[in-house]
């Protein structure tokens, strides 16, 4: 599949309830989280870009930001308005991203890319497979059904994937990963 045909759909519009503070604002060697994550897909050759964002979130440059509204709503509802932006501008496939994980590295995120069949790809670790992960437009009309704060963990139950490195999985969630990050 052509480079042209991938969008990125970054996942930031979480509440930070458990962190205590915008965690994407925090600081992690120097630089806010979110700065990680926008360095490491900088260089990924995507057509479009799109950040699912709340009123919380940093300024995303080069991003076509999606208000999240309500706010509160659940991860599904994030991806059902970053997959439906993307359909609706000709993608034909997405790759998602979170934006509270910093650590994965360029590398990764380029062989989800090189890997993909055009259905489907995740990450693993731990023998679990998660995000980040890449869907072909097969996999659209799924993702848009989705309900509640789960993701796309089922559609990702059996399909084929690519180990994060050793830690990269780590969200920041709380200010312990904070801790942990920053050890890493």
């Amino acid at each position: 599949m052509p480079p042209d045909a991938f969008a990125l759909v970054l996942l930031a519009a979480g509440r930070s309830e458990r962190f205590g503070g915008n965690k994407l604002a925090a600081s992690l060697g120097g630089r806010p989280v979110i700065e990680h994550t926008l360095a490491a897909l900088a260089p990924l050759p995507l057509r479009w870009r799109f950040a699912v964002v709340s009123a919380t979130t940093p300024p995303l440059p080069g991003y076509h930001t999606l208000r999240l509204d309500p706010p509160d709503s659940p991860q599904s509802a994030s991806l059902r308005l970053g997959v439906a932006a993307a359909q609706a501008r000709g993608a034909k496939a997405v790759l998602v991203a979170l934006a509270d994980m910093p650590l994965v590295p360029t590398a990764h995120f380029a062989a989800l890319l090189d890997r993909f069949d055009g259905t489907r790809i995740a990450s693993q670790a731990g023998g679990v497979p998660m995000p980040p992960a890449l869907f072909g437009a097969s996999c659209f009309r799924a993702l848009q059904s989705l309900t509640g704060d789960r993701g796309a963990g089922l559609l990702l139950r059996d399909a084929p994937a690519v180990p994060l490195p050793e830690g990269a999985d780590l969200d920041i969630d709380t200010p312990q990963d904070l801790a942990l990050a920053a050890q890493a």
